[in-house]
């Protein structure tokens, strides 16, 4: 196991438990206490576990890791649901994205497709963005109009947030929004875990015409603190081929279109 691999491991034990003990990890990650320890200096050296005794606990950020933190998880997975979310769009449309792995890889696969480079160097498609990874990486595309939302940003996800985003928004109309959620579920609908990233995203639903959740299996029939939007909002669910039949039914059931990639 790479040391990021591990490292990814080690805060979502915390994540999940509030603490960890090296003891324990080492066992559950097959490694050496030594190896723990070092990962776990690391860690808290930039600021992502506080060290205690014997292990360490959660502090203000490790409930929801940094998007760094999060590229490598479920990788092949989210190049499926790209691909699969990118042969969608058409060309003259206006796009959506916020924030996070999986919306990243969608900006990607629409920044390569072969009929949207072939339009004449003019802009076959335009993309409205909170996330400033997004932007940046769409930046030199020149056949993609970029627009991006004011706010102030997340160091997390690279998201911006707050009421300068509102007032970009509200004059804008999306045709297709790709969502990238922490969790969602048939009853509790689309969620995040940071209640200012789910307040911009509930905005970004409500300015598209089509709104397209985009989660890989270990993100469905979950639920995380803040609601972005309700299940009934919710037009198309893309994920993987790995997602577990009766998880799919219950989104097929209360009207979602689901497209396994």
């Amino acid at each position: 196991m790479a040391s990021h691999e591990r490292w990814n491991a080690l805060l979502e034990i915390i994540a999940r438990d509030g603490r960890l003990d090296v003891e324990t990890a080492a066992q559950e990650l097959d490694v050496s206490t030594a190896t723990i320890r070092r990962d776990l200096d690391r860690l808290a050296q930039q600021q992502m576990v506080t060290r205690t005794r014997g292990g360490a606990t959660a502090n203000n950020v490790s409930y929801d890791l940094p998007l760094r933190y999060k590229t490598a998880r479920h990788a092949t997975e989210k190049d499926r649901i790209a691909r699969a979310a990118s042969a969608l769009i058409r060309p003259g449309g206006v796009v959506g994205l916020n924030g996070g792995t999986t919306t990243t890889e969608v900006a990607r696969a629409l920044a390569t497709r072969a009929d949207l480079l072939a339009a004449g160097g003019e802009a076959a498609l335009t993309v409205v963005t909170n996330a400033l990874n997004i932007a940046n990486e769409l930046t030199v595309r020149q056949h993609v109009k970029i627009v991006v939302t004011g706010g102030v940003v997340r160091p997390q996800s690279y998201e911006l947030t707050g009421p300068l985003g509102t007032l970009v928004l509200e004059q804008l109309t999306l045709d297709h929004l790709f969502l990238g959620v922490d969790a969602i579920s048939a009853t509790e609908g689309a969620t995040a875990y940071n209640e200012g990233e789910a307040s911009i995203n509930q905005l970004m639903v409500a300015r598209a015409r089509q709104v397209i959740v985009v989660a890989d299996s270990s993100k469905l029939g979950r639920h995380a603190f803040a609601r972005i939007c309700e299940i009934r909002q919710v037009d198309v669910l893309i994920t993987d081929s790995g997602a577990d039949p009766a998880a799919v039914a219950a989104f097929t059931d209360a009207g979602v279109q689901v497209i396994r990639a």
